[in-house]
Parts: structure tokens; sequence; C-alpha cells
């Protein structure tokens, strides 16, 4: 962009606002320090306006003057963003990407009540005869999100859920029996991941692990979900497993950082 180039905008655009964004977008990782000359090619401005802005920046605490590059200052313009995000806004990137890579879908649930319900999802084909979708709910104990959600509830907790869920039969997979369940759901709190063959519907299979806060409690569950006659069992834990867990890290970090931006300041 050049400083006289005629952009179409509407009558509440302001122009000055957008080359001063410019100036900052024109350092990076591979272009720490620059020169007036070489922020003023980079960006398209004559080198009386590029001055102006790096003058200005400077003054406000962002920049540096000798040779300019930026100070840690700049990164309170991102702290706004990074500390509204939800949990949902966290993982859809990382859901969308882990989809791209195991050609599945996958979710990311809460436990409410005695229910998991969808807070974020990105499908591939249907592959079920239920419509799902972010707000839909299922009975956590007859899938692996849930499973991972409720074996991470203090026993005291999960006593109350075995004593008053009711462990309905949704399909003839389904494990029915209070003693059965703690014991599974032991299995998946040693291991870190759940694996649920059919148990909320016929031809549905799915993996699930934790998605845990900075203090490592268990806050959401993610899974990635298949259908019995496209992955065998042995199949969803070899190939799906491990980037199912490097996602689920991912968004832990991802989420850590937008949460540590609301108590962290940079120094001026």
């Amino acid at each position: 962009m050049t400083d006289n180039q005629d952009q179409s905008h509407d009558g509440d655009f302001v122009q000055s606002l957008e080359r001063g964004l410019s100036v900052i977008r024109a350092f990076d990782a591979e272009h720490p320090k620059l020169t007036l000359s070489e922020v003023a090619a980079s960006t398209g401005l004559s080198r009386a306006a590029a001055r102006r802005f790096l003058r200005t920046l400077v003054q406000l605490g962002y920049m540096r003057s000798d040779g300019f590059s930026l100070r840690p200052k700049i990164l309170e313009l991102g702290y706004a963003y990074l500390s509204s995000l939800t949990l949902p806004e966290v993982a859809m990137p990382h859901l969308e990407q882990l989809v791209e890579q195991v050609h599945e879908s996958s979710s990311v649930s809460e436990l409410d009540g005695d229910d998991v319900i969808y807070i974020a999802r990105v499908p591939t084909k249907r592959i079920m005869t239920v419509t799902i979708s972010v707000g839909t709910r299922f009975p956590a104990y007859a899938t692996s999100m849930g499973r991972v959600l409720l074996a991470a509830q203090p026993e005291e907790r999960l006593d109350e859920y075995l004593e008053s869920a009711s462990l309905r039969g949704l399909t003839g997979h389904t494990i029915t029996s209070a003693t059965a369940l703690r014991r599974e759901l032991r299995k998946i709190r040693s291991q870190g991941w759940a694996l649920v063959d059919q148990e909320l519907e016929e031809g549905l299979r799915s993996i699930a692990a934790p998605i845990r806060d900075a203090d490592g409690q268990v806050i959401a569950a993610i899974n990635v979900s298949t259908h019995a006659g496209r992955r065998t069992l042995n199949s969803i834990v070899e190939e799906l497993l491990q980037p199912l867990l490097a996602t689920a890290r991912r968004i832990e970090l991802d989420l850590a950082r937008s949460r540590a931006s609301v108590r962290a300041r940079p120094d001026a």
C-alpha cells in the first residue's frame, strides 16, 4: 500500500489506524529489528509517514528506538482477546486440525449433572442416526467423554452418581451395572483415556481424553468418534489415541496461556 493509494472503504474506516497496524505487522521472527527505510519499504508508507508511526509507538512504549524493534508491552494489544476466549473458542482450531489429520469427527463436552453437553464439534460424515450439534446432551455413563469426566470426579460425587443414575441399556453393549461401570471408571482414571464400543448407539465407537486446567483439574473431555465398520478397537487405539492426546494437550496449553494473560502483564 502506498501513502496516496485510494482504497474503497466506508466512511467509518480510519486509514491512519490501518497504517499504524501495518507498521507493527512489519516486525516478525525473521525481522525483529528494522530500520526506518525497511519499515517504509515493507509497509508501502513514505519515510515521513513511517517515521511518525514509529516515533508514536516509541513514545507509547510499544517500540524501541535503537534500530526499531518491538517491546514486550506490545503483547498488551492481544491480551483482551486472549483473556476473553472461551474453551470452545480455544478448542475449535485444534478440533479442525485433528479432524483433518484423522478424518473422523471430534467433539468437546462438559459434564452437566448426569449428562455430557457438547460445547464444540467438528463433524465429518454423519455416523449417528441422531444429529449432534453444540448443546446436544447424552447420558454420561454411555459415552467416552462422559466416562472420562465421571472418572475424574471425587469418590463421594461418583458414589452419589452411581446410586442415583438410571443405567439403561441403550444398546446390547451398554454397561448397565453400577459395579461394572465403577470398575471401568477406575481403569479410565488409571490409563487416562476412555474407549466406548457401541454403547450409545449401534455402530458407533469413540475414544476420549480429558482436558485439564492449569491446576490439573479435569474441566472437559475431547473425543474422536468413528463407525465400527471402519475401524477395529485396536486400530482406534493405535491410530487415534496419540493424535487425540496431543490435541488435548495443545488445547490445555492454549487455555492456560489465555487465562495467564489475565493475570500477567509484560514488563514495560
